[in-house]
């Protein structure tokens, strides 16, 4: 089973929704399942981002703000969403990231360019990054990378919070 990065764009609205409904069944089930417009799989294009920033690039503010994207900001207010239906449970539960915070990351990462690091790419390679990839992952990192800041953008300008977990 391939472990992948899971993003979702929700409202309080939702949120509030799911934790009545986990409240009220016994076995906890919060009957999550947002719509399939508002979440987004990243597979592990984004963990590999990371990497090869703090490889190639490790005091970049852009580190901090990928991960918060991916990693939320901990919180108790969706503990109910520690639950088997929601995630499986081999990485901590699902994180929040509240609208104003969605804002200032849908910000900070607009004004990011990763073109510059993958310039950096061949380097990276012959230190033994993506060493299991075969051809260039530029291409595939580059579109996940634009599906992230298109996530957040559109998450900020709709005022929605943004589930995040591991799957």
């Amino acid at each position: 089973m391939a472990l992948t990065q899971q993003l979702a764009r929700v409202s309080q609205q939702y949120l509030d929704r799911c934790r009545q409904v986990a409240t009220a069944a016994s076995d906890g089930d919060p009957d999550w399942d947002p719509p399939d417009e508002d979440t987004l799989d990243l597979d592990w294009a984004i963990w590999q981002l990371l990497a090869f920033y703090r490889r190639m690039q490790p005091d970049a503010w852009q580190i901090a703000v990928v991960e918060r994207s991916i990693r939320g900001d901990r919180s108790d207010t969706i503990a109910f969403l520690d639950h088997p239906g929601v995630y499986d449970g081999f990485d901590g539960p699902p994180a929040l990231l509240a609208p104003a915070a969605v804002t200032e990351v849908a910000h900070a990462l607009a004004g990011m360019d990763i073109g510059h690091l993958l310039e950096r790419l061949p380097a990276y390679r012959d230190l033994g990054g993506f060493s299991a990839f075969s051809g260039d992952p530029r291409a595939y990192l580059a579109e996940h990378f634009d599906l992230l800041q298109r996530f957040y953008g559109i998450a900020g300008r709709r005022g929605m919070a943004v589930v995040v977990w591991v799957d």
